[in-house]
């Protein structure tokens, strides 16, 4: 049983045990190119969760790992079969209830692990702070936390270089060779504005990419997931410590 995870512990350990800020993995069900499962959001979210907590407790952080939430926003990939598609709506009732768990049992620091690009919890998190005045709410990308340039050749965004290198240090068991993948090319909206990053519109998946894919994994290897995994761990352990250690009032310099 490792005791900062919630799924291998047991009542007789939790009945006791204290925790200060707890962990929310968030993931999402979708296809990952041709070579990577549909679990792929949901695998690197529990693991970074874990090693990252590992990491923090071992620092003396009172930490625990919930369960992954293995449904994200999949509202563009609509058509994409089996992509499983949670609603922001619903999303925030499901959050409502979990921090509404940790609210009454006096555990008032959640943070969510999200590793999914179309997840959004800003709003939510707007919303229920709010609804629940003692809980300091937060949410991390994982996957922006470092500078992708530092471990691979080609910047990833769904299912490219740096994922297929995690899923090959992870689970390297549910990836197809890579000569099974495609390219990851990808078209971009002809929109200026949204070209240079101050507008917004939603991706429609299938007139954007054939694969489903975007960007190139066919330079992934398990070394480079193996070093990101380990730097990008150490990197959200370093935010979960901060976190557990800063009192309710001291959170401003």
């Amino acid at each position: 049983m490792r005791p900062y995870i919630l799924a291998e512990s047991n009542w007789k350990y939790i009945k006791d045990a204290s925790f200060e800020v707890a962990v929310l993995p968030w993931g999402a069900c979708e296809a990952h190119n041709y070579h990577l499962p549909y679990a792929t959001d949901i695998i690197e979210s529990e693991h970074i969760a874990a090693e990252a907590a590992r990491l923090a407790w071992e620092q003396g952080a009172k930490v625990i790992v919930l369960p992954a939430i293995a449904f994200g926003v999949n509202t563009g990939q609509f058509d994409v079969k089996l992509d499983i598609n949670m609603n922001p709506s619903t999303q925030l009732v499901v959050l409502r209830d979990v921090i509404d768990v940790l609210n009454r049992q006096g555990i008032h620091k959640l943070i969510i692990l999200n590793s999914h690009g179309g997840n959004d919890f800003k709003p939510m998190i707007r919303e229920l702070g709010l609804a629940f005045p003692n809980m300091f709410l937060t949410m991390c990308n994982w996957f922006q936390a470092l500078d992708q340039t530092q471990f691979f050749e080609n910047r990833d965004d769904h299912a490219g270089e740096m994922e297929t290198s995690l899923m090959l240090y992870l689970r390297p068991d549910l990836v197809l060779p890579l000569v099974e993948a495609a390219d990851g090319a990808a078209k971009k909206f002809r929109f200026t504005a949204m070209r240079e990053g101050w507008a917004w519109a939603e991706r429609k998946w299938t007139q954007v990419t054939a694969s489903t894919g975007v960007g190139d994994p066919r330079k992934a290897s398990r070394e480079k997931g193996e070093r990101f995994f380990k730097a990008v761990t150490e990197k959200v352990s370093q935010f979960i410590t901060e976190v557990e250690e800063t009192k309710p009032g001291d959170f401003y310099v």
